[in-house]
């Protein structure tokens, strides 16, 4: 009972990180930060089935694929995640790319001034 409870929790989270890096995959501007968002959230997330795999089967022949499956994913997901980024770089994709920095000039600023605004503040 305790482990089907406990395979239950880990698909859940597995399966909601999986979303997340799907989602930042298919909402973020560039490259790298898709790289990012594919390589950080699924790498927890396939690594939280994998557990649930390991609780269900146990260290069987099973159990041990699942934690080979682990240790591969752990050792590959950023190597291929840097190589990304090189080949990103080497292909002349700017770094920041249609992301942009808010102008401090241009923002309002609203409420009391702290201490630091008033030596930086142009007024």
């Amino acid at each position: 009972m305790i482990y089907t409870a406990i395979v239950i929790v880990l698909v859940v989270v597995g399966a909601f990180f999986l979303t997340v890096g799907t989602i930042g995959l298919l909402r973020l501007p560039n490259v790298y930060n898709r790289m990012h968002a594919t390589s950080k959230p699924t790498t927890l997330g396939t690594a939280a089935i994998f557990l649930a795999g390991f609780v269900e089967f146990g260290p069987g022949s099973e159990g041990l694929t699942a934690l080979i499956g682990i240790a591969f994913l752990f050792l590959t997901v950023p190597t291929g995640a840097h190589m990304i980024a090189r080949a990103a770089e080497r292909a002349g994709i700017s770094f920041l790319g249609s992301v942009t920095w808010p102008d401090p000039n241009a923002v309002e600023r609203s409420g009391p001034a702290r201490s630091d605004d008033a030596e930086t503040s142009d007024d």
